[in-house]
């Protein structure tokens, strides 16, 4: 339920972030969605690391998910380091911008690798209904 609401604040988030970008205008809306994917993100980074907990019985970086773990870790520390550009005032609008650029590009790798990851459970688990 999460990840679309992510996968859609992300997409929202990013065309406001290119509007401002590439218009200088909307600096107000872009400046607010970077922070509502952050948050966005901070709860699903909690909610998915329960689940890791009750399924493979670590809370991360169990082997099954070690990798998209790893890279969930980079996707975190990128929007963290935004948001602390964003309180502390450090570089420009546009440097604080190309920050969560680079997060919005982990992201999606990060979310490749999770919709990779359930493509292969699921041909395994299609294999193994074959007689």
């Amino acid at each position: 339920m999460l990840a679309p609401l992510q996968f859609l604040v992300f997409l929202v988030s990013l065309a406001l972030v290119a509007r401002f970008l590439l218009t200088g205008e909307g600096e107000g809306a872009a400046t607010l969605s970077i922070l509502v994917k952050t948050m966005v993100l901070y709860l699903i980074m909690v909610t998915g690391a329960i689940w890791e907990k009750v399924v493979f019985g670590r809370y991360l970086f169990a082997p099954a998910f070690f990798w998209e773990d790893v890279f969930s870790m980079l996707v975190l520390a990128l929007h963290s380091a935004w948001v602390v550009m964003l309180l502390a005032g450090i570089g420009t609008v546009a440097q604080q911008m190309a920050v969560a650029l680079a997060a919005y590009a982990a992201y999606v790798v990060n979310a490749a690798q999770f919709v990779w990851k359930l493509r292969l459970a699921r041909l395994d688990a299609a294999a193994g209904a074959l007689p």
